[in-house]
């Protein structure tokens, strides 16, 4: 099999322009488009573990934590101890946060607007929902082995 037939690589391609894309429809606010997704969940979602949102957003706990930093700096989030919880946190929309989402709000539609004239409404739709249904096997434990072993050394051992 030709490695362009390769699933991963393939779904990375297109994902890495759609992100370029939204990042440079979002720019003049300041946001990447991970920073606005975060944003318009915590939104939806209000005071919220930290568990709970990289749940949702479909990341590991460190990657989630790792993203929030700077809009925690910029204070458009706000990060603390749960009041139910203290081993856990909880994270929540600052209103510094929620007037850059209105801000940004209509930079993003533009964004997704252009997506669907430039591929179709349906295919734009039915791309979603395929995504979402999307179904991989994984280890649990195993997802961050490669990276972690890239990480200490730049080679992967060999066996």
């Amino acid at each position: 099999m030709a490695i362009e037939d390769c699933n991963c690589m393939s779904l990375r391609k297109a994902a890495r322009r759609i992100s370029n894309f939204y990042d440079a429809m979002l720019s003049p606010t300041g946001l990447r488009a991970t920073q606005y997704s975060i944003l318009a969940l915590l939104n939806e979602l209000g005071i919220v573990s930290i568990n709970v949102l990289a749940e949702r957003l479909d990341l590991d706990r460190t990657t989630t934590g790792k993203n929030m930093r700077p809009l925690a700096f910029a204070k458009l989030i706000k990060i603390r101890p749960s009041p139910t919880d203290g081993r856990s946190r909880v994270v929540q929309l600052t209103q510094h946060g929620a007037a850059t989402l209105k801000a940004a709000r209509p930079h993003w539609q533009k964004a997704q607007r252009e997506f669907e004239s430039d591929n179709g409404e349906r295919l734009a739709r039915n791309l979603r929902r395929t995504l979402s249904t999307l179904r991989v096997r994984a280890e649990p434990g195993k997802q961050g082995e490669a990276k972690t072993r890239l990480q200490h050394g730049g080679r992967l051992p060999m066996a």
